[in-house]
């Protein structure tokens, strides 16, 4: 399968232009994100998943700004391949979560396929939106709780240490709709 999907923020500003390519063996999930928070701010990211969704490679760019490349070897064991050093905070993490695309929700969902009313507590490698130094420019662990509402279609997120949630509505994929007050998909 093969989908390019788009998202705006909740009030139209900025845009992400995503690929979705998945095949029995990976999902490969890239795109751009141009959004208006703070002094605004581009990104390309690039993940890489096997096939039961745990994600291998991590890259985030922010045009002008600090980049990270990420390696897991699907077991929640993280490598810096910048400073080629592993990353054993973030050990046990088996999903990421780039905060400036609704896209990496998606891995989640895929990898926990929950049954309805089911919950699950995770944690993910955190990528924050905008990062104040290159030097330390690497994800955080954050723990995070899905709930299935309506298998295939609305999930519940939870940020726990925040105490955020949302409601995400997906499609057929597992592909974010719309994430109430931050993201809407828009019509391809």
């Amino acid at each position: 399968m093969r989908m390019v999907v788009h998202w705006c923020n909740w009030e139209g500003r900025g845009l992400d232009h995503c690929s979705f390519v998945e095949s029995d063996e990976s999902l490969i999930i890239e795109g751009l994100a141009i959004g208006s928070q703070s002094e605004g701010y581009a990104a390309h990211y690039y993940v890489l998943t096997d096939g039961d969704f745990r994600t291998r490679e991590v890259r985030v760019e922010f045009v002008g700004g600090p980049r990270m490349h990420l390696t897991a070897d699907g077991q929640g064991n993280w490598h810096d391949m910048v400073s080629d050093e592993p990353v054993p905070l973030l050990a046990g993490c088996l999903d990421v979560d780039i905060a400036v695309t609704p896209a990496t929700n998606t891995l989640p969902i895929k990898r926990l396929a929950l049954d309805e009313k089911a919950s699950r507590d995770i944690i993910v490698a955190y990528v924050p939106p905008v990062a104040y130094s290159a030097s330390d420019f690497l994800p955080r662990v954050m723990t995070q709780r899905y709930t299935c509402l309506i298998p295939d279609k609305r999930y519940r997120y939870e940020s726990t240490p925040r105490g955020f949630t949302a409601e995400l509505q997906v499609d057929k994929y597992g592909l974010v709709l719309d994430y109430p007050e931050i993201f809407r998909r828009l019509s391809n």
